[in-house]
């Protein structure tokens, strides 16, 4: 039985057709898990939601969920309709290692798995916007392509299983690089005295834009630091990408020195705001 852990926020049906895969089970319903759901809801897909904390998951039934309440539910939900040919979509982040792991156990019993990362923050997840990273069966893939164009505009094969995490862990270094940059580029702003939006409104167009700049950049600017994607769940991710470089023998730097200014916001009680807290980091603001 695969633990429940490895499923969250996945998506497991059990028709073998494409135009009949009407059914979800569907774990996680956080800052991007609700909004990903609404999706599959809004297209006439018969779901079934369980999350953790029951409260998240219990405003999905206006739009036509139906709510589980306990994880021994779920299973019985989730292996029920794994028969033969089901699919199952992983759309968390987590080990590459972890991912073949689960696609060699879904082989055994002829259940097809793929690992269906995704970057975009909440307001990806709300526009139904997400950049989605697989890894796995190219034609399985193909096969769930209307579900996921639901939730992304960005459906990228990468390989085989693994595959997508693998990216995923790539997409993980570039954003904490950008995001220390953007919290740099903003301090040395301040401290020499610029209008900061200004600022961003002349660099943003040129060589320095990115995504970070045009969405991050609005909530620092704000002293908004509800979390789009968590400092924990950060942290999480770049640990894993540590562990896949270390395995390479690869020294990631830029990496290391991020990971690790996070976690002093994490020791300091800041784990559950956004990343684009880091700028709290450089103005040592602990309190």
């Amino acid at each position: 039985m695969i633990n429940i852990k490895w499923l969250l926020k996945n998506i497991c049906y059990n028709d073998n057709e494409v135009n009949d895969m009407e059914k979800c089970a569907w774990i996680g319903t956080g800052v991007m898990g609700k909004s990903m759901v609404s999706h599959l809801l809004k297209a006439g897909y018969q779901v079934t939601v369980y999350n953790r904390t029951l409260s998240k998951a219990e405003s999905l039934k206006e739009i036509g969920a139906k709510v589980s309440s306990t994880v021994e539910e779920v299973y019985e939900k989730i292996f029920a309709n794994c028969k033969e040919g089901s699919i199952c979509i992983d759309m968390t982040t987590s080990s590459p290692d972890l991912a073949k792991k689960l696609y060699e156990k879904g082989k055994k019993k002829n259940i097809h798995l793929l690992d269906a990362p995704v970057s975009g923050g909440d307001s990806g997840a709300k526009a139904g916007t997400l950049s989605i990273m697989v890894g796995g069966e190219k034609e399985i893939m193909e096969r769930c392509l209307p579900l996921l164009n639901l939730m992304g505009n960005n459906i990228c094969y990468m390989g085989s299983a693994g595959c997508g995490q693998h990216t995923k862990m790539a997409n993980q270094i570039a954003v904490a690089g950008a995001i220390s940059a953007l919290s740099e580029a903003l301090i040395y702003s301040k401290a020499v005295g610029l209008d900061e939006s200004k600022v961003l409104e002349a660099i943003s167009k040129g060589a320095a834009g990115s995504w970070q700049m045009d969405n991050t950049s609005k909530r620092i600017l704000n002293h908004d630091f509800n979390p789009g994607f968590y400092i924990k769940h950060f942290i999480k991710d770049m640990r894993i990408a540590q562990e896949m470089a270390h395995d390479k023998d690869l020294n990631l730097e830029m990496l290391n020195t991020v990971c690790h200014m996070y976690e002093a916001l994490s020791e300091k009680g800041y784990e559950d705001l956004g990343t684009q807290a880091l700028v709290k980091y450089y103005n040592h603001d602990f309190d």
